[in-house]
This record gives structure tokens, C-alpha cells and sequence, in this order.
């Protein structure tokens, strides 16, 4: 699928939301709501994509590719929640 079509982004959008709200439920604690979910799916994905990099791990899998994203929400939400609640 292209970059550039709706679909695509239709699609981005939607699995950055699982994998925020996924994230805020192994966390635990209080959400971000619906925006602040996928935001943070988004940006920790690109998180989690940053360090498997850096670590050297690679995957051509979707579902792989899932898992890695997932644990960059992960810890992005738990460095959010930590620096909330001790601000």
C-alpha cells in the first residue's frame, strides 16, 4: 500500500490507537483519551523502532513489527506517567 493514500493513513492512525490504549493498559493508571492514546502509539512506535535499531534487532514481520512498537509505547508511556507523577 502506498504512503500516500487515505487508506494508509486511515490505517496508521488506527493501529497507533491499539497500540496506545495497549499500552496504557499494561501500564496502568489514568489514559491520555483517545488523542493522547494514538499520539503516544505513534510516537512510541517510531520509539521502539529507534532502539531495536540502535540494538541491532531487525524484523520483517507485522507482527514483529507490532511487538517492537508496543514495547516503545510501553516504555513511553511508563516515562510520561513517571515524570507526571513526580513533577
Amino acid at each position: 500500500m502506498e504512503h500516500n493514500t487515505l487508506g494508509y493513513w486511515i490505517w496508521f492512525l488506527f493501529i497507533g490507537g491499539v497500540i496506545g490504549w495497549l499500552a496504557g493498559l499494561i501500564v496502568k493508571g489514568r489514559g491520555f483519551g483517545i488523542l493522547g492514546d494514538i499520539i503516544v502509539g505513534i510516537v512510541g512506535a517510531m520509539l521502539g523502532g529507534w532502539i531495536a535499531e540502535a540494538l541491532g534487532l531487525y524484523t520483517s514481520s507485522s507482527g514483529g513489527a507490532f511487538l517492537v512498537a508496543l514495547a516503545g509505547a510501553v516504555i513511553l508511556v511508563g516515562l510520561t506517567r513517571f515524570i507526571v507523577r513526580n513533577a
